[in-house]
């Protein structure tokens, strides 16, 4: 049964790999046997240096990938490490709180931009090589915004519905080439970009209460999910984004 979720031989390509969910995710399949590349805004020694002592590859890449002119020289130099990538994960995003009639024509930008015109770009990258051979994994990172309005973060919740729209229509051109898209929307996580909204007790209070697990999630929960949508357990999951959220979309 373990050979399902045995990723040795395949290259991985995560994004926003440095810290946080990206980081979990990286490592995660790492472990599982997958030779890594992690692009990140800033340094990725630590998740490299992490991901060879399970044995395999490991390549950082520091880039900004909301300078789309980049991209192909990032996915350029990720084949320089086995030649081939055969797991794209896009993670790398931000998120900018105000109100929506605050919200400024800067930030609404920004957040699309990467998050979302970023995660299509790369895809297509990606994905032409993954075509050529017949065979590849997409994992988007949506959220609990994909399906919801949030408070706050207009820019944010819109890239969120995008990007796990996106993940239905590559499913549909690429399905029968043997390519899985696919996605994961993460529930309320205890990382940096949570920070704000766990400073504030009563709020954090509140959000716990509605979790039927009774607690936040961590980089630990994105782990499996991540592995079973990398692996050839999902080779007939196509378009299907993976609520990882301790039940808060079921209440």
């Amino acid at each position: 049964m373990t050979s399902y979720f045995d990723l040795s031989g395949n290259t991985a390509l995560v994004t926003g790999s440095a810290r946080g969910l990206g980081q979990g995710i990286a490592l995660a399949l790492a472990e599982a046997g997958a030779d890594l590349i992690c692009v990140s805004l800033t340094s990725s020694e630590e998740t490299v240096r992490s991901a060879e002592a399970f044995g395999g590859k490991a390549l950082g890449i520091e880039a900004d990938l909301g300078d789309h002119s980049k991209l192909q020289g990032v996915f350029d130099e990720a084949l320089t490490l086995t030649r081939r990538v055969d797991i794209l994960v896009n993670n790398a995003g931000i998120i900018r709180r105000a109100p929506a009639k605050d919200h400024s024509a800067q930030d609404w930008f920004d957040v699309i931009n990467l998050n979302l015109s970023t995660a299509f770009l790369l895809t297509q990258i990606a994905g032409r090589h993954m075509l050529e051979r017949g065979s590849g994994k997409v994992i988007n990172i949506c959220s609990m915004l994909s399906y919801q309005g949030g408070i706050n973060v207009p820019g944010y919740t819109a890239s969120k519905h995008g990007i796990a729209g996106l993940t239905k229509a590559f499913a549909n051109e690429w399905a029968a080439s043997g390519i899985q898209v696919n996605g994961i929307a993460p529930g309320y996580m205890a990382t940096d970009n949570t920070a704000p909204i766990r400073s504030d007790e009563e709020r954090t209070r509140s959000i716990t209460d509605r979790i039927p697990a009774g607690r936040w999630g961590t980089a630990e929960d994105v782990k499996g999910p991540a592995i079973f949508l990398a692996s050839s357990a999902s080779d007939y999951v196509n378009g299907h984004v993976l609520c990882v959220d301790g039940g808060w979309m079921a209440r």
